[in-house]
């Protein structure tokens, strides 16, 4: 026998079981994302190489190390997707939905990046992308915030914190990046090789670094909110205002950084202790200058993703429940012509009353389908066989209790059905 095919690494299967939760934080996302006024838009997995090298960065870690290229027959070279704003920004310029409009997007779906697989980072993960343009004010990063909150609550996701930086403008940026380099240039024996390898090219990414033996040097630094210039500050004095005013609890962490080039002013994380080093759920941030890197007119956006894997590995762990999708009516025909006949007329007229039926198929005895029923998690099993052909009823078998069985009249069972499982709950 020759060995069977695996999963590529850091690409995992995802089955019924966990997929249980992901439906629940789509399905919960997708209506949070009703009620903020924002739309669902879909673009490719694949995209040109080029609109990564000029939207994340050419010396960027994930340009750097961690893209999916390659050329296809035409000689083009092309991405996976490694996030999903570059590709939405493409497609808002493309088919004219950005220029001097109000454009609030979402999407949803998997991105690719090369990295070490370990727990809470994949080789293939999925996320939910919010974008919004043409708006420069502040009251759009509060919303964006508020809009995560609220589905924080309605999936019922607790001890999140929320942690906001500004960035600045680019050329404070830039004034402030002259000044950390010289800083990190006078410690670099104290830094790890990362680190000392960020210093020409991205040295902002170093006040991200997790290495414990880096923090004390971290802390030590000199703090980017030294250098904002006057309209960033007002920027994110005004989003701290709206934020208090809503009742919304945060931290301003001055080190906290994104590791994509076209962030600007504010930037924001929801954080949890309760997943080790990977405790970073959703994050974001204000981008102004990116639909017009991309060719596009000038046009001020913000915007966040949530990674789905961690956010359900959270949910996991504080026991939210994933949506439900166990068969609550089980039916078990006790043979075959007519009987199997009336068995999937039956499913589908209790299907009919917006309940979840599983029809057993393939034969066997009583006792056996009973114990695939009872497996199942269904309530209630329907035992079909010719007695009750006969009398055009069905027995009724609560399985989750001792309640005695009991014939229902075919006419009637769906009803019979949905008054006990749907006006019980």
């Amino acid at each position: 026998m020759s060995k069977a095919i695996q999963a590529i690494r850091g690409m995992n299967d995802l089955l019924p079981a966990t997929l249980a939760l992901w439906q629940r934080i789509e399905q919960r996302a997708e209506t949070v994302l009703a009620a903020y006024g924002y739309r669902e838009i879909r673009f490719p997995i694949i995209e040109k190489t080029e609109l990564y090298r000029r939207s994340i960065g050419e010396v960027t870690d994930i340009v750097e190390k961690e893209m999916y290229s390659f050329e296809d027959r035409n000689g083009d070279s092309l991405t996976l997707r490694p996030e999903g704003t570059a590709g939405c920004v493409r497609a808002g310029i493309e088919n004219g939905l950005l220029h001097n409009q109000v454009q609030r997007l979402w999407y949803a779906g998997p991105m690719f990046r090369h990295e070490r697989p370990q727990k809470g980072r994949y080789r293939q993960f999925h996320q939910i992308g919010v974008e919004a343009f043409g708006i420069g004010t502040p009251d759009i990063d509060a919303e964006l915030i508020l809009l995560s909150a609220r589905l924080w609550r309605l999936l019922g996701i607790r001890d999140l914190e929320l942690q906001i930086n500004s960035l600045g403008t680019t050329a404070a940026r830039a004034a402030y990046r002259k000044v950390l380099v010289d800083y990190l240039r006078a410690h670099q024996t104290t830094l790890d090789e990362d680190s000392r390898r960020r210093i020409e090219t991205n040295p902002l990414r170093v006040l991200d670094s997790k290495n414990p033996a880096m923090q004390a040097l971290i802390a030590a630094a000199p703090g980017l909110h030294e250098y904002l210039d006057v309209e960033s500050r007002a920027h994110f004095d005004a989003l701290r205002h709206l934020l208090d005013a809503a009742g919304i609890a945060y931290r301003v962490n001055p080190r906290l950084v994104r590791g994509l080039d076209y962030y600007t002013r504010t930037v924001f994380e929801w954080v949890t202790t309760e997943l080790g080093a990977q405790g970073t759920i959703c994050a974001g941030g204000r981008y102004d200058g990116l639909v017009e890197q991309l060719g596009g007119q000038s046009t001020a956006a913000a915007g966040f993703a949530l990674g789905i894997e961690r956010l359900a590995e959270l949910a996991a762990v504080q026991q939210v429940p994933g949506v439900e999708i166990a068969p609550q009516v089980y039916i078990a025909p006790l043979g075959e012509g007519r009987i199997m006949q009336q068995g999937l007329v039956l499913a589908e007229q209790i299907r009919d009353a917006g309940l979840r039926v599983e029809l057993h198929c393939g034969g066997g005895s009583l006792k056996s389908q009973l114990k695939r029923a009872d497996r199942s998690a269904a309530r209630y099993a329907l035992i079909l066989g010719e007695n009750e052909l006969a009398a055009a009823q069905v027995s009724v078998k609560n399985l989750r209790t001792e309640e005695p069985q009991q014939p229902v009249a075919l006419a009637e069972v769906a009803d019979f059905l949905r008054t006990r499982i749907v006006g019980s709950r």
